[in-house]
């Protein structure tokens, strides 16, 4: 039996071009099996720009980007605001590195989004504020472990807005640490 967790949604975000930042947005309409609706990562198969030219046919487990405000909090030297690093969804009170794969979000009334991995950050993000790849990415163990959000795919469609409360469903043990997706 998983046990029920929850949080909120801060900030909802997307952008129709493949820049990193994303624009604030009232609400976002996400779409089963699809992603954000308007957004440039959006699509049944892989849209990120290196992915596809490395195999366009891969199935897209980046349909979502989000983000824990607590990040930003930690980063509070960077100044960052919600979007600026490419997230669809920024929640509080949600420990997401820490969620494991598959892990069910389930976001305001309709949607529900289901976890795939952890978000590589990209030397893009040097763009955002020097240093904020080295300042999202930690060794342990001598291998690289990433804090700058998690990826998933929208499993049930929906609009989510600001303050929409999410519910989180664990998936059966044994549980799967996210990986780099």
């Amino acid at each position: 039996m998983s046990t029920p967790l929850s949080g909120y949604v801060v900030n909802v975000s997307r952008s129709s071009t493949h820049s990193l930042a994303k624009y604030n947005e009232a609400s976002i309409r996400l779409i089963a099996g699809f992603g954000v609706e308007g957004d440039a990562h959006a699509g049944e198969k892989v849209r990120h720009r290196y992915h596809v030219r490395k195999n366009p046919d891969r199935p897209n487990l980046c349909q979502v980007h989000l983000i824990h405000a607590e990040l930003f909090d930690e980063l509070s030297d960077f100044e960052l605001q919600p979007g600026e690093m490419g997230e669809n969804i920024t929640t509080r009170g949600i420990a997401l590195m820490d969620l494991p794969e598959g892990t069910l979000l389930r976001i305001g009334p309709d949607a529900l989004i289901r976890l795939t991995g952890r978000r590589t950050p990209c030397s893009q993000l040097e763009q955002v504020r020097p240093g904020l790849r080295a300042a999202t990415t930690e060794r342990v163990a001598g291998k690289a472990v990433f804090k700058a959000g998690v990826m998933g795919v929208v499993v049930e469609g929906g609009q989510v807005k600001p303050n929409d409360p999410i519910l989180i469903e664990l998936p059966a043990p044994p549980h799967a640490a996210l990986k780099p997706v």
